[in-house]
């Protein structure tokens, strides 16, 4: 498959997964629209993990997917439905190998550097 094709499965999966996103966020923002916490990111993300864990599972045990359909389902479906999952993939493929302080270290520097980030980006546009 050349690069435009798998362009377009990327970009499908994308646009399915971040309408499923938006829709399932819509749905629980109805439902709980007194809440605090951000349940419908919250939800998105533990589902997602979810998902991708399935998936992922299938492609290791089964070798169910071709790498079309994995470049479609995992960088494409689940990239738009949640970035997390792809985080919580590999963090959870880290641990399994036996990589605590690198899996330890991707969850505190996603998490402080992430939120870091946001502040400068944040900041930089604030103050102009």
């Amino acid at each position: 498959m050349d690069t435009l094709q798998q362009c377009i499965l990327v970009g499908l999966g994308g646009a399915i997964g971040s309408i499923a996103r938006w829709q399932l966020s819509s749905v629980i923002l109805r439902n709980f629209f007194d809440w605090k916490f951000p349940l419908g990111t919250f939800t998105v993300n533990v589902l997602g993990c979810l998902v991708i864990g399935i998936f992922a599972g299938l492609a290791v045990k089964e070798d169910y997917f071709s790498s079309d359909t994995r470049l479609l389902l995992f960088t494409g479906l689940m990239g738009g439905f949640t970035t997390f999952s792809a985080f919580g993939l590999e963090t959870f493929y880290l641990l399994k190998s036996g990589e605590y302080l690198i899996a330890g270290g991707n969850i505190a520097l996603s998490v402080v550097c992430g939120m870091v980030a946001l502040f400068i980006g944040f900041h930089a546009i604030w103050q102009n």
